[in-house]
């Protein structure tokens, strides 16, 4: 990881949950991380947290579902930064529907965050890499239920964005072939966030009660393919809670 220390890392969806895992291990590694989210100052005192470890957290507004709102965390960036080194795709959102009864509204959400929103943070990252020559890495933060779709009431469209984003790795990769940037999807099974506490399917209970991974496991994993040399593409990570059965 030393090669990394000082090095630009942008981690969408840094508020809470797997991307605040990121970020906070981002930042104890040396990296000079910067966290966008809607929810800033969630960010903010997660930087107030770090101030004992070498790297440093910047804390950026932004709605990734919104393209003039990445264009100005992305023009910050390049104002304050300089470059891009690290781009991890983590924001997500899941809502409770159905693909017969459910709305366009509805899907439209999920895949403005999920899909298009990690669209317009990889357009804009990969030009300042680009600008800048620079090793540098994205991260989409998959999923498993893109792979192996599970019988969840009101999933919805939310495996579908998933399922978009192991091809739309592929063709990230075809179209930097000549560039030093890897690309690389990290799949976990079910993490203990609140993704699907809004799900009237589960109780509180009901998945206090089901095998899950940490957010920080997520982390790890970022960190090893942060740690692999630049010769070697970590194609694919998945993450299974042991004990997880579908």
């Amino acid at each position: 990881m030393e090669r990394w220390v000082s090095k630009v890392a942008v981690v969408t969806g840094a508020s809470s949950g797997i991307g605040a895992s990121v970020v906070q291990e981002l930042v104890r590694q040396g990296m000079v991380v910067v966290g966008l989210a809607r929810r800033k100052e969630k960010v903010e005192r997660l930087a107030d947290a770090l101030i004992e470890f070498p790297g440093k957290l910047h804390s950026v507004e932004c709605d990734v579902s919104k393209e003039e709102s990445v264009l100005a965390a992305f023009a910050w960036i390049r104002e304050e930064l300089g470059t891009v080194d690290v781009l991890v795709n983590n924001a997500g959102i899941a809502k409770e529907t159905t693909l017969t009864e459910g709305s366009l509204e509805e899907w439209r959400a999920v895949f403005d965050v999920n899909v298009f929103g990690l669209c317009l943070c990889t357009r804009e990252a990969v030009r300042l890499m680009r600008e800048g020559d620079v090793e540098g890495l994205v991260v989409h933060v998959n999923s498993l239920a893109g792979e192996r779709v599970p019988a969840v009431p009101g999933f919805g469209v939310y495996p579908g964005s998933k399922r978009a984003l192991t091809a739309m790795a592929e063709t990230l990769r075809h179209e930097l072939r000549a560039t030093k940037i890897r690309v690389t999807c990290v799949s976990p099974g079910l993490v203990a966030t609140g993704l699907l506490s809004g799900y009237s399917a589960f109780s509180e209970e009901a998945l206090a009660a089901m095998p899950a991974l940490r957010p920080d496991d997520v982390a790890a994993a970022i960190v090893y393919v942060l740690s692999t040399p630049p010769h070697v593409q970590v194609q694919d990570i998945s993450l299974r809670p042991f004990g997880e059965s579908w």
